[in-house]
């Protein structure tokens, strides 16, 4: 019976400190009181999602294998239209009965785009498991974490509400929506006290409040490095060095209730796609934004005296774009076999270029890889 009390008890500690945070006045006399809250907020959160002593019983039903080249999960309100969405994008793009993941409680399928292979995951209960700390909210937002993209599909009449709720709760659990994690260099240390180098003036962070946000954590010597104007969230959230950084799209859905001049403002507002799930307007400017979001790249191979196989492009993310990743992905033998490569594209100074193992790729670059005699 512990684990659902420490659970509680973590939640209303969680609460307290919000509430005290509400109640502070913002400026140069509280920012380090603030520093020290935002600190303690952040270690409660981070053992709400993994608890002291293991991750407790384990739940079927959300171990969800991860197959092809990208992975999006889809987060919304019940009947903002999501069910809909999903089934008719996994209808129109999918392939035959592609289904090749254990069970999650609704899983659309896989859908083929410009070659690419992607899973489209509904992520039930997110927004209710993590608000009130259920083990299965934890199992969701684990597999929210490895998603290559998030969606958040809204209701075109109420959506900045349900944004501002879903954006909480996913920054809540260390997932950080449409941002590059941020510029600190941060490196623990035995002895030396605490050595801060600023790059840029900071208007929120000084010596003091890294010192006391450091001494929350225990630590009390470090090198730290701030590139840019940095605040107490971006250096709890480097300490914590348990964030990631996901790219979001927002999907307002039903937009076939709203006027025209409705529709030109939400096309102002950035990440955002206006659609009809249920007509299925405009699913090509989605799919188009999911596919530059998830920054992909595709490979043609080409067999030495013979044309590039352009109906199956190699997909490869835009962080392992090299040869040496695409030999990688082809087979581990043809890296450990590799002499040289040929290629033809964007990428080459002239074609076909003779490249090796570090020559980075461009979208639709051809590529023929040469062997070791």
């Amino acid at each position: 019976f512990s684990e659902p009390h420490s659970k509680m008890s973590i939640l209303q500690k969680i609460a307290d400190i919000e509430q005290e945070m509400a109640r502070t006045q913002k400026n140069k006399a509280t920012n380090a009181h603030l520093g020290i809250l935002k600190a303690k907020l952040a270690k409660l959160r981070r053992e709400l999602i993994t608890p002291k002593g293991g991750g407790g019983v384990k739940e079927d039903g959300f171990d969800v294998a991860k197959t092809g080249d990208a992975r999006i999960g889809f987060v919304g309100f019940p009947s903002v239209g999501k069910s809909t969405l999903l089934s008719n994008l996994a209808g129109v793009y999918s392939e035959v009965a592609a289904y090749e993941f254990t069970t999650l409680t609704t899983v659309p399928g896989v859908i083929r785009y410009k070659g690419a292979k992607i899973q489209l995951l509904d992520l039930p209960g997110i927004i209710e498991g993590a608000k009130d700390g259920k083990g299965r909210g934890r199992q969701v937002i684990a597999v929210a974490r490895t998603c290559s993209l998030i969606l958040i599909v809204l209701d075109v009449m109420k959506p900045l509400g349900h944004k501002k709720l879903i954006e909480y709760e996913l920054e809540g659990f260390g997932i950080r929506l449409n941002k590059q994690p941020p510029n600190i260099a941060f490196k623990r240390k035995e002895k030396g006290g605490l050595n801060l180098t600023t790059l840029v003036p900071q208007s929120e962070l000084d010596v003091d409040i890294v010192k006391t946000i450091l001494a929350e954590y225990k630590i009390h010597n470090a090198d730290i490095t701030l590139r840019y104007d940095a605040t107490a969230e971006d250096l709890i959230d480097v300490i914590e060095g348990n964030r990631v950084y996901i790219p979001c799209l927002y999907v307002l859905n039903k937009i076939d209730q709203i006027s025209v001049e409705e529709l030109d403002i939400i096309y102002k507002i950035p990440h955002c796609v206006p659609i009809s799930a249920h007509h299925k307007w405009n699913f090509d400017d989605l799919l188009e934004k999911m596919w530059a979001y998830l920054n992909l790249i595709r490979v043609y191979t080409k067999p030495k005296g013979q044309l590039p196989d352009y109906a199956s492009p190699i997909v490869l993310k835009n962080e392992l774009k090299s040869v040496d990743d695409l030999c990688v992905k082809i087979h581990k033998s043809i890296q450990k076999d590799f002499k040289c490569a040929l290629v033809w594209g964007s990428s080459a100074k002239h074609n076909p270029q003779r490249v090796g193992k570090d020559h980075i790729l461009s979208d639709e670059d051809v590529v023929q890889v040469i062997k070791k005699i």
